[in-house]
């Protein structure tokens, strides 16, 4: 097994077991475990757990952030592009193992000890909201529309987490629609539905 192979094997095992179990309460006896790669090979990969949990949040990132635009970039309509984050999210929200935000999760069990997941933490926040409003100005919106828009989709990561359900996804889909109606330019502007077609449905 090469280092990427073994790199690789302990990246999903960790990911597995941190976003199901949390952080704190999983070992590094049990990453090896579930991963198959001797202690000591994984040692010479993350010499400290620290090392594992950043390289879990990266990793993350970069395939959550992706998905999210994948999905979303095949659409055309700007503000279609809008709620189809809130529909993203839904389908996210439905999948069997969702348990919120796994940088939400993490800062609060290390945030006041890690300084490494502090800063991936802030860094995906970011990154997301860049995201928002990057589509936000594609439809010619203000960016206090993409502010308001990054506050309902991280409420409603929250309260689906804390109440197992995609419903909030949902409800934030519908605020969206109604901020969308309220811009400036909303009204000179077809704003996509589900129901109608444009966006993508959950």
């Amino acid at each position: 097994m090469d280092d990427d192979a073994a790199r690789t094997r302990l990246l999903d095992a960790a990911e597995d077991l941190f976003y199901a179990r949390g952080i704190q309460a999983v070992g590094i006896d049990a990453i090896r475990d579930a991963s198959g790669v001797p202690l000591k090979r994984l040692y010479q990969l993350f010499p400290a757990k620290e090392q594992l949990v950043e390289a879990y949040l990266e990793r993350r990132d970069r395939n959550w952030r992706g998905g999210l635009a994948e999905y979303v970039e095949r659409l055309s309509d700007p503000q279609a592009r809008i709620l189809a984050v809130f529909d993203w999210l839904h389908a996210w929200f439905s999948e069997p193992g969702f348990r919120g935000c796994a940088w939400i999760n993490s800062y609060g069990e290390l945030g006041p000890t890690s300084p490494a997941v502090v800063t991936q933490t802030r860094r995906h926040k970011e990154a997301f909201r860049v995201y928002l409003a990057g589509l936000a100005a594609a439809a010619a919106l203000p960016e206090s529309v993409a502010d308001s828009l990054y506050l309902l989709a991280e409420g409603a990561m929250v309260t689906a987490a804390i109440f197992i359900t995609a419903e909030p996804a949902s409800r934030a889909r519908a605020a969206a629609q109604q901020l969308l109606a309220a811009a400036p330019v909303a009204s000179s502007r077809y704003v996509g539905t589900a129901e109608s077609g444009s966006a993508i449905p959950h």
